[in-house]
């Protein structure tokens, strides 16, 4: 036995902040937001997009420094300027995008990490350490392949054991889930709790959802708009006193009731679809998939699945090398032209990038769908801005877009207020076939609870919805059927009543 496999194991220290502001020029980040997260506790930090869950943890790590407040860990007040600061005191965070290095192993990335790291490494003897460490730990990667070849779900958890093995007992996970399916999501999040419970490690987890915080959270805490709305016992609260908190008194649309629809007909065929990537290797193969009017087929899978790859083929931004699309079984190709005389529309992710032009005005913005066509055009070319204006401000009023004028560039809205912006635009008209692509991506609750009511109201006017979500919880509110994609292809297709959670994921995860 090595000297590593004898040590104590270090015990999970209590964080708190007290009183922590931070001001970024006129927005006023934080608001004098105590936190207090116990030793061996796995505790949830809740709050909708920029209700400064972020800035408290940047703060927390030395990332930001506090405009006033402190951090105290295990009573003690702890000065923390810098991340390496954080990581001398065993604070450690798990962020939504990889800090790995791709072209090593798992074992080389683990030991590079070390401050202490020797520029000559003796492998015998780290090998050695590696092992012994192995052995304590509750989950495993394979240490000898790289990283590029793990799964996302190794990925993540070499990020955990990263912290681990540098003796981080305060782990900060933004999000860690985004990335894994749902077995592997309660796999790692079961065996942390577990390690909080042994008093291993303290956990305090950036999440949206739900599920997740009643299943493996015992304790909460809430910001919205930078101040401190609400803490407890996750356990005993419900998921509803937890939304209050994070939206206060905002309005939330009454979702729209799922139709029955008796119509079989098939809209849109996808057909043997083949498409590369910006390198030249495979992004789809061989996918097949059908959307009948009045249903809408809700794709699942863990990112980089060739997800992204199909939305681009239908909207016309990736050429297709093989593999036809079909509408009511007539050909069509992803040009403007089709897409008025099939009647597509669609919402992207990231839709200021991909359906908007930034410094273009709402108005303007609005009007692409429309703009060579009567009473906004006349004599086949003469653009007229006063119907453009009047069809937006219209338009705004109906789908409810906060803006403070048309004539505001779109890129000065909220997320939420662009996203609703698009939707006027796309959804203006009648639709046969409607596709969108993470319609509700760090969005607040208002914005989500509307954008999916306006999904299910055209599917319920018996439009066809293919809808592209890496959010399992959003296919599993909104489908019909469900159809799930790895390595490029569609591996599952089954009606939303028939199949489960725990089924999808097992085929999201390629089995």
């Amino acid at each position: 036995m090595t000297l590593a496999a004898t040590l104590p194991t270090p015990r999970a220290p209590s964080l708190e902040t007290e009183g922590m502001s931070k001001i970024f020029g006129p927005l006023v980040a934080l608001d004098d937001v105590s936190i207090s997260v116990k030793a061996g506790s796995f505790h949830a930090l809740l709050g909708e997009n920029g209700a400064g869950k972020s800035t408290l943890v940047k703060c927390i790590m030395g990332f930001y420094r506090a405009d006033k407040g402190r951090v105290r860990l295990n009573g003690a007040e702890v000065s923390v300027a810098s991340p390496r600061d954080a990581r001398s005191l065993g604070i450690g965070m798990v962020y939504q995008q990889f800090t790995l290095v791709p072209c090593l192993t798992a074992a080389e990335n683990l030991v590079i990490s070390r401050a202490d790291a020797p520029a000559i490494i003796d492998w015998k003897r780290e090998r050695e350490k590696l092992a012994a460490f192995m052995d304590r730990m509750p989950f495993r990667v394979p240490l000898d392949k790289r990283v590029s070849a793990l799964s996302a779900g190794e990925k993540q958890k070499l990020e955990i054991l990263k912290l681990l093995y540098l003796e981080q007992r305060f782990l900060i996970l933004d999000e860690p889930t985004s990335v894994l399916t749902p077995g592997e999501a309660d796999e790692m999040l079961g065996l942390l709790g577990d390690m909080a419970r042994a008093g291993e490690v303290t956990v305090l987890m950036i999440s949206h959802k739900f599920r997740e915080v009643k299943a493996f959270c015992d304790s909460f805490t809430v910001l919205r708009r930078g101040q401190l709305t609400g803490s407890g016992d996750a356990q005993g609260a419900t998921v509803a006193e937890m939304s209050a908190m994070m939206i206060g008194d905002t309005e939330i649309r009454e979702r729209a009731a799922r139709a029955p629809r008796n119509d079989s007909q098939t809209v849109l065929e996808l057909a043997s679809l083949y498409a590369d990537d910006a390198e030249g290797r495979p992004a789809i193969h061989a996918l097949n998939l059908k959307v009948k009017a009045g249903e809408i087929v809700g794709i699942a899978g863990v990112s980089g699945n060739g997800q992204s790859a199909l939305v681009e083929v239908l909207s016309g931004q990736r050429p297709l090398t093989d593999g036809r699309i079909f509408i009511h079984a007539k050909p069509f190709e992803p040009k403007r032209a089709d897409f008025d005389r099939f009647k597509v529309f669609g919402l992207p992710e990231e839709p200021l990038k991909n359906a908007a032009v930034p410094r273009m005005s709402v108005a303007e913005n609005i009007a692409f769908r429309s703009y060579d066509k009567p009473p906004i055009t006349s004599l086949g070319w003469w653009l007229s801005p006063g119907p453009m204006r009047k069809k937006a401000e219209d338009l705004i009023a109906r789908y409810r877009v906060k803006t403070t004028s048309p004539d505001s560039p779109i890129e000065a809205l909220s997320g939420g207020n662009i996203q609703r912006a698009i939707l006027a635009r796309e959804l203006s008209g009648d639709v046969d076939v409607l596709i969108v692509a993470n319609p509700c991506f760090g969005l607040d609750f208002a914005s989500v609870a509307e954008i999916r009511t306006q999904i299910m109201e055209q599917r319920n006017k018996g439009a066809a919805v293919l809808l592209v979500s890496e959010d399992l919880d959003e296919v599993l509110e909104l489908s019909d059927r469900v159809a799930v994609m790895s390595g490029g292809s569609v591996t599952y297709v089954a009606p939303i009543a028939e199949t489960d959670r725990a089924t999808i994921g097992t085929y999201m995860a390629g089995h």
